[in-house]
């Protein structure tokens, strides 16, 4: 290729790439300034878990699309044995300097979902058995008001023990699946972090009762200790 051109095309491709930064300098990122933090956990008044200035029981989808300025991915799955359950997923957020994925689920009753189910456009299956659908429209659109039953965190990085002991702070209880899967469990705040053994870890915060219920499914308590 001529030289010239190739000068023409990288001074071009320069001259795009600075039209973009003025432009996001001219429009900042309104979470800029946000210090929202996966272990700045509290409870409210009534003992429901409070994190990323959200509130888990009380606080709708839209408060969650707020605060991210994503609206998300939202699916209703089947679960194998018949229940329903609402995620909506959002992709690379990027939150105080902390990269991670999101999954909240929607507190929804089982007639109601099951309902969603029915008016589906398109089921697909996944690996895992479950039955996937695409949501109606006019279903999409009446969830943004619904409370988020739960908040699944997802850091994009890799956590050691003692990363998570000194950021979180030492566990009430430990337990370890069959598979190696280790849950680091709070429940003062309603936490549980899941570090499989290349340092993956998946953090959810729930309400007290889907808490219990979720630590009743696991191993008994682990001995082992942090590394």
């Amino acid at each position: 290729m001529d030289r010239k051109i190739i000068l023409s095309v990288l001074a071009a491709a320069l001259m795009g790439f600075i039209g973009i930064w003025l432009l996001l300098s001219i429009i900042p990122d309104e979470r800029a300034g946000l210090r929202l933090y996966p272990w700045d956990v509290t409870r409210d008044p009534v003992g429901q878990p409070r994190v990323f200035d959200l509130t888990i029981g009380v606080s709708s989808l839209s408060d969650v699309r707020a605060l991210l300025g994503e609206e998300g991915k939202v699916n209703l799955f089947q679960n194998p044995d018949g229940s329903h359950a609402v995620e909506v997923y959002f992709d690379d957020i990027l939150l105080s300097n902390l990269r991670a994925d999101w999954i909240v689920t929607l507190a929804l009753s089982e007639e109601r979902l099951a309902g969603m189910f029915d008016r589906g456009l398109r089921v697909s299956k996944t690996g895992s058995g479950s039955r996937k659908v695409k949501m109606d429209p006019t279903d999409v659109e009446a969830l943004a008001g619904e409370p988020i039953r739960s908040l699944t965190y997802l850091p994009w990085k890799s956590l050691e023990p003692r990363d998570i002991e000194g950021n979180f702070g030492a566990p009430a209880e430990r337990r370890t699946e069959e598979n190696g899967v280790e849950h680091w469990l709070y429940p003062d705040r309603g936490m549980d972090i899941a570090r499989d053994r290349d340092g993956g870890v998946v953090i959810q915060y729930l309400t007290p009762a889907d808490f219990d219920r979720a630590r009743a499914l696991l191993p008994a308590t682990s001995d082992q200790a942090p590394q």
